[in-house]
């Protein structure tokens, strides 16, 4: 299985980039979701442009990404930590007849969402939707809020993602006033060849033959959801035994889905006994 992002340099152009390839964690993803095609086809472009953000996190954080409009498929959320965990979701509707990106979200909004151990409050940022393919707002966004040219592309199947990204620096057009374009004519040409399924030196060759590329270490990328008892015997705390209780008589047991990593977790009277003893129940 191969799942990492893999930055570069085109050093004589001052051109940098990265490479995102995900298999096994896409499939973790999509375990039990039986999303729309097209809504997987957009959460899939999703996670390779969170991955291919998220490698720039150094300290300890969480990026959120959030596509949320009126369309069909009203949310989009993944979000990554510092050490590239990825999890994600789409809400949207069962029944989809078409893949337009427009069509899909509708009028929305981008939300980026960063939340670091380091800074004292969580910066946010908010965007109209502008584009359309998921590369297209992304590079909206980074041309007009970050002021640095941007291009994606990105490559979604059933079974893998692959996402390229090129950023131009300060001293490009200094050092080659054509090399930018001629750099994303090249990067353009992964989508007519099968170039993702090979390692990435060979990818990064094949694609800047002529240039002189620098390629830096890959980082491992992980499944983000992992089953978390704890969180989820805060949050019945937060509401009260009286209220936890009303439920349980009602219902028989309190059911709790989390929706991102879609895990269900069943409380019966037992276990909500002992969460409110300060025990450790098993729950499922």
């Amino acid at each position: 299985m191969s799942n990492y992002v893999q930055r570069f340099l085109l050093e004589n152009l001052d051109i940098r980039g990265a490479i995102v390839h995900l298999d096994s964690v896409w499939q973790d993803i999509l375990s039990g979701r039986n999303y729309p095609d097209p809504v997987t086809h957009l959460l899939g472009e999703m996670s390779a442009v969170t991955l291919l953000l998220s490698e720039n996190l150094k300290q300890t954080g969480r990026l959120t990404i959030q596509l949320t409009g009126n369309g069909p498929v009203s949310m989009l959320v993944l979000d990554c930590t510092e050490n590239l965990q990825l999890r994600g979701m789409a809400k949207c509707a069962r029944q989809i007849e078409t893949d337009s990106v427009p069509e899909l979200l509708g009028h929305g909004q981008l939300i980026l969402t960063l939340d670091m151990l380091s800074m004292r409050e969580t910066y946010q940022s908010i965007v109209p939707l502008n584009g359309g393919t998921i590369a297209e707002i992304f590079e909206h966004y980074f041309n007009q809020s970050e002021q640095l040219q941007t291009r994606m592309f990105l490559i979604t199947t059933g079974s893998a993602i692959f996402g390229l990204l090129l950023q131009k620096l300060p001293d490009a057009d200094l050092l080659d006033p054509d090399g930018w374009t001629r750099a994303e004519a090249l990067a353009a040409t992964i989508h007519e060849h099968p170039l993702f399924e090979l390692p990435v030196e060979e990818i990064l060759v094949r694609l800047f033959y002529q240039e002189t590329i620098r390629i830096f270490d890959a980082r491992h990328v992980q499944y983000g959801c992992q089953a978390n008892p704890a969180k989820i015997y805060a949050m019945l705390r937060s509401l009260g035994r009286e209220e936890v209780d009303a439920i349980l008589q009602e219902f028989g047991e309190v059911v709790i889905h989390d929706d991102i990593c879609n895990r269900e977790y069943r409380l019966d009277a037992l276990a909500v006994d002992a969460v409110f003893r300060d025990a450790g129940p098993t729950i499922h």
